[in-house]
């Protein structure tokens, strides 16, 4: 029964982590065209989105990151051992919270109004939270069942189509 309360609580904070790795890379986005515009809008933009920023990052991001991490510990512990899936899964787990720290890094170079990379790039970065969050739940849903081939696979497609869509978008802007 506590297996059930704590593994929804888990849910809801990776919901809530997802929502601000998925809103985030937007507002980097934005940011990095509202450095291209001419004053006063790109002051008054990057000092609103700036704020965003600070907002989202530290009472949504980074809570939601540190309980889900504390939570998701407490369910290995109850889980009681680790099997081949949920140890894959871990593994993406590491890389989504490395994807997370270097989003901070983002966030602070945004903060110190430094924009190096363009709204495209991030747009593919903001891309990559998509990735592992089907990477994690199918693993987490299809367990052993899923093998490392036809995982593999649907991770290669999603990434290919992913980047196919950014590049329509991008022509259709330039249009």
């Amino acid at each position: 029964m506590l297996y059930s309360y704590v593994k929804a609580i888990h849910i809801i904070f990776v919901v809530n982590w997802f929502a601000a790795l998925f809103y985030m890379p937007r507002l980097f986005i934005y940011a990095a065209e509202a450095n291209e515009k001419i004053e006063p809008e790109r002051s008054f933009l990057i000092t609103q989105l700036q704020l965003m920023q600070r907002r989202l990052w530290y009472i949504i991001a980074w809570p939601s990151a540190v309980i889900t991490l504390i939570i998701g510990c407490w369910i290995g512990v109850l889980y009681g051992s680790l099997p081949d899936w949920l140890i894959i899964k871990i593994g993406f787990v590491i890389g989504l919270y490395i994807y997370f720290l270097l989003c901070h890094q983002l966030f602070r170079q945004q903060q110190k109004n430094i924009f190096k990379y363009s709204s495209n790039k991030l747009r593919m970065w903001n891309e990559v939270a998509t990735i592992f969050l089907f990477a994690i739940v199918f693993l987490a849903v299809v367990k052993t069942s899923l093998s490392w081939l036809s995982g593999l696979t649907g991770l290669v497609i999603l990434i290919i189509l992913l980047m196919l869509g950014i590049n329509l978008y991008k022509r259709m802007r330039k249009k």
